[in-house]
């Protein structure tokens, strides 16, 4: 059993929090929204999806992430012959102790870096179903706690890409929160350039919080308010995408839970300990857009911007659904 943390003030958070950000913006310069977004998927008990097509440093922000942390951190290079045990773990038996003895996968750390999650196949995908879900993985029957906290940053490329598989709707559904990181301006870049020269950032960085302190701000973030009001608007907000005439799929219940728990954070990162609506529209593309399966006749235009209708469905969302009055307050 994990021993619950000793509670943080605010100031603490922040100064915590503040050192997390400026660590990771040494590797990840000109991207401080990714890496805002990437901190709440931590301090918010989600996971992480991070898509961009190659070279843009999607495994970079996963590495400058987990680094910061000093937590157990493992990586899994996904493969088309990766198996679903070399996820999880195995049975194997051992022949002294003539009974069969579990060996753990490379799930079992505290933060998990899964790079181009979608170049394995669907049956490995889903190996880290229950993970995600539970903490915790059950082999021949037997399960098996994950430690806490517990991260999984993946990494994917487009679809569009040679090699690649669609993550199934149920994996999608997992992750708290997806991003994309975008080309860096011409400045980030020729600064990229003079800096990584000679020396790796990563080689540099250095661990600015443990496992007890992130646990200390997870409960932090957990005690955020959420006025009822602020609760049915973020209903209201998801309800509309499950009715909306150009989607087949909306986002489901688990999202809008993991909308307010994000949205918690967000809140805590901006010295407030209540949930405003404006929380809950900044990270509403975030955690709603990967969720989101477009009707036949968008998804059949997807070649003439299939992903940008969703980000056009979801600004109209976010402009009609009505406030409550008193989630203004």
């Amino acid at each position: 059993m994990q021993q619950s943390a000793a509670p943080i003030d605010a100031d603490r958070f922040a100064e915590l929090s503040t050192g997390i950000l400026e660590s990771i913006s040494e590797v990840i310069d000109g991207k401080p929204q990714a890496v805002r977004t990437a901190l709440i998927a931590l301090l918010a008990e989600g996971h992480l999806l991070i898509e961009d097509v190659p070279g843009v440093g999607k495994t970079m922000l996963a590495k400058a992430l987990a680094q910061s942390v000093d937590a157990s951190v493992r990586r899994i290079q996904f493969t088309p012959d990766l198996l679903p045990g070399d996820v999880t773990g195995v049975s194997v038996f051992n022949p002294v102790q003539r009974e069969f003895e579990f060996k753990a996968g490379a799930i079992f750390a505290h933060i998990v870096i899964a790079d181009e999650i979608n170049r394995s196949s669907p049956k490995t995908q889903s190996a880290l179903l229950e993970a995600m879900e539970e903490g915790q993985v059950t082999v021949d029957g037997h399960s098996h706690a994950l430690p806490e906290p517990f991260l999984v940053v993946a990494t994917q490329n487009p679809l569009e890409m040679e090699g690649t598989y669609a993550l199934p709707e149920a994996q999608r559904d997992r992750f708290m929160i997806r991003i994309s990181m975008g080309y860096p301006d011409a400045a980030s870049e020729a600064r990229m350039l003079r800096q990584r020269d000679a020396i790796n950032p990563l080689d540099r960085m250095r661990a600015v919080v443990d496992t007890a302190q992130v646990r200390q701000m997870i409960a932090f973030a957990r005690a955020v308010h959420v006025s009822p009001a602020v609760e049915e608007y973020a209903v209201a907000l998801a309800q509309v995408t499950r009715n909306h005439p150009d989607l087949r799929l909306g986002a489901s219940p688990r999202a809008t839970l993991q909308l307010v728990r994000a949205a918690k954070v967000w809140a805590a990162l901006d010295g407030r300990a209540f949930v405003i609506p404006d929380d809950l529209i900044a990270l509403l593309h975030p955690v709603f857009a990967h969720r989101l399966i477009p009707s036949r006749t968008i998804a059949g235009a997807r070649a003439r911007g299939g992903a940008d209708a969703i980000t056009a469905i979801l600004d109209r969302i976010a402009t009609t659904v009505r406030v409550p009055v008193a989630a203004r307050a």
